[in-house]
């Protein structure tokens, strides 16, 4: 169940980036909504992660899990889930979807970093999907995510490449030509290139074992996973 009690809010968290979210939470399992694309890239990220470390009977915590779109899904591959989260109404979504669902995710109100000095090296899997671009200082999440893995255990990161092609995408097409997002989804100066990424996570410990792309056909308007990563891409780690 979901905690709701008071925090103070941590300092690597944008209260601006919260709102945006916390504004469309409502939406969140409204597949034709705002968050059509994170419904339409799910299958591919879970078969991803469940073919690189298979879910059932692990123990798995999604680090800005929203409306719990990833995490009800890992759950149900029978994975014990914890979804953590700072906005309040995508909490409270997430849990009322899962009572809908009957399926059963442990959700809490609180920083990564908190919950990573309370459950250090707790869990087989740590995911972090489309969260890193949207807080200060992503080198803090990475560094907590790998708090929170056991030895041995799997750390999976998704974001959006910082380049030219990367802005035209991500920012001009997807929020302003095709408005599958809304206008003021990404901020393009927190976007964050494989060596960026790949740097921070071994400064956390964790050693990086694949990298893949992701991309959008506007055509046939299907995401593919690929070795592309000019835009999305995806980095599943090991903590040695």
């Amino acid at each position: 169940m979901q905690s709701t009690e008071s925090r103070p809010i941590p300092s690597n968290v944008d209260p601006s980036e919260i709102q945006k979210f916390s504004d469309l939470a409502h939406r969140w399992w409204d597949p034709s909504s705002e968050f059509k694309p994170l419904h339409e890239i799910n299958p591919l990220r879970l078969e991803w992660i469940n073919n690189v470390v298979p879910l059932a009977g692990k123990k798995v915590i999604d680090i800005g899990c929203g409306g719990g779109i990833l995490a009800e899904s890992m759950a149900k591959r029978k994975a014990l889930v914890t979804g953590i989260d700072l906005s309040d109404k995508a909490l409270k979504v997430a849990d009322l979807h899962s009572l809908e669902t009957g399926i059963q995710v442990r959700y809490e109100k609180i920083a990564a970093e908190s919950i990573a000095e309370k459950e250090a090296g707790q869990y087989d899997v740590v995911t972090c999907m489309e969260m890193l671009e949207h807080v200060p200082d992503p080198a803090s999440i990475i560094k907590a995510c790998a708090r929170l893995v056991k030895p041995g255990g799997k750390v999976f990161f998704s974001t959006i490449n910082r380049n030219p092609k990367a802005y035209l995408f991500a920012i001009i097409g997807a929020e302003y030509v095709l408005q599958m997002l809304p206008k003021g989804t990404h901020d393009y100066e927190k976007f964050i290139t494989p060596a960026e990424l790949t740097q921070d996570i071994r400064n956390a410990g964790l050693i990086v074992d694949a990298m893949k792309g992701m991309s959008y056909n506007p055509l046939t308007q299907i995401y593919s996973l690929n070795s592309d990563t000019s835009v999305n891409y995806l980095v599943a780690c090991t903590r040695p």
